[in-house]
């Protein structure tokens, strides 16, 4: 007792054990290595990075570097600034322009929508056990498999006004003939083309799903309704995100079928139809980068708008990248 108070607390030895050790942190033998592993990821991406600089980067800045030119018959195009933007928004080109950016919109909406509905039923179907499942499947895929060539050229075959969509309907409709017939087989042809491309994802994402929570579910009284709403649902979600998102930018971008179909006849342009137009058919390189840039902006800002919808981040780890790693 009485040599208590002689005894003084030493401080922790430094060590793996002391208070330099945090974790996380690390010694400069950590830093180096962590140095080193940037280093490594660095050389490693270079490859990938250089590819796509030559084949996205390049013909992007390319593209918007044209848009400021005009285009001349004869002689060097000379610079006009935002001239080309001017006349596909608001100057005497704006009714081709947003007919076919509403085109590109009624398209997108309808499709999408329509392809997430069936997509999850086809993917309920598909995901419960019975007999000859895998003929099911490999039958629901085969459309998505099909080239968009060979589909479009077979839906025009059978949009015919002989064709078997007249004889299955009883009607006589020349579906290439008018505009909203025309638009409406330009759906329909990609409703069944790539509505098994959102089942395959989904279905990935139903796998995913423990099959005890639903026996709990039901033992707890629960209907298949409210399983469907409380368990299937929000543990898809990140499946049907990622279906909805990549279908949204596919259908923006949608050029093959409704130029194979229609050709762009009855305002039936799309964005992609206009830009290949203007920049082949009329040799109208400056306008036609307008054009480019102008849907490159649109379908960047649907998907920023799209992922932030849906609850993402899109900057996420922008800030730990920025100021370190945080604890």
């Amino acid at each position: 007792m009485g040599g208590e108070g002689h005894m003084t607390a030493r401080p922790p030895a430094p060590g793996p054990t002391g208070p330099r050790a945090t974790p996380g942190r690390g010694g400069p033998r950590r830093r180096g290595e962590r140095a080193v592993e940037r280093g490594l990821a660095f050389w490693l991406l270079l490859p990938t990075l250089v590819a796509l600089g030559l084949v996205v980067a390049y013909p992007v800045a390319r593209a918007v570097v044209r848009s400021l030119f005009d285009d001349p018959i004869r002689g060097e195009p000379a610079f006009v600034g935002f001239a080309n933007y001017a006349q596909a928004l608001w100057g005497f080109e704006r009714v081709d322009f947003w007919n076919a950016f509403g085109n590109t919109v009624l398209f997108t909406v309808v499709t999408v929508t329509v392809e997430t509905v069936l997509g999850l039923i086809m993917a309920l179907v598909m995901h419960r056990a019975f007999r000859g499942r895998g003929i099911v499947r490999a039958a629901v895929l085969l459309p998505w498999a099909l080239p968009t060539a060979v589909s479009a050229v077979m839906w025009g075959w059978m949009l015919q006004p002989s064709g078997i969509v007249n004889a299955l309907l009883g009607t006589e409709v020349v579906w290439g003939g008018s505009e909203w017939p025309a638009k409406w087989s330009i759906m329909f042809a990609e409703i069944w083309k790539t509505s098994p491309f959102v089942a395959l994802l989904i279905l990935a994402g139903l796998q995913t799903i423990p099959p005890h929570l639903y026996e709990a579910a039901a033992i707890d009284g629960a209907s298949a309704w409210k399983r469907f709403t409380s368990i299937t649902l929000p543990l898809v979600k990140p499946a049907l995100v990622v279906a909805v998102l990549f279908r949204t930018l596919d259908a923006l971008r949608m050029y093959d079928l409704p130029q194979i179909l229609t050709g762009g006849a009855n305002n039936t342009n799309t964005l992609s139809m206009l830009v290949i137009q203007a920049a082949t058919s009329e040799l109208k390189q400056g306008y036609g980068g307008a054009l480019s840039t102008l849907t490159f902006l649109f379908v960047f800002l649907c998907a920023f708008l799209l992922i932030k919808a849906f609850g993402a981040d899109v900057f996420t780890g922008f800030g730990r990248a920025k100021g370190g790693t945080r604890q």
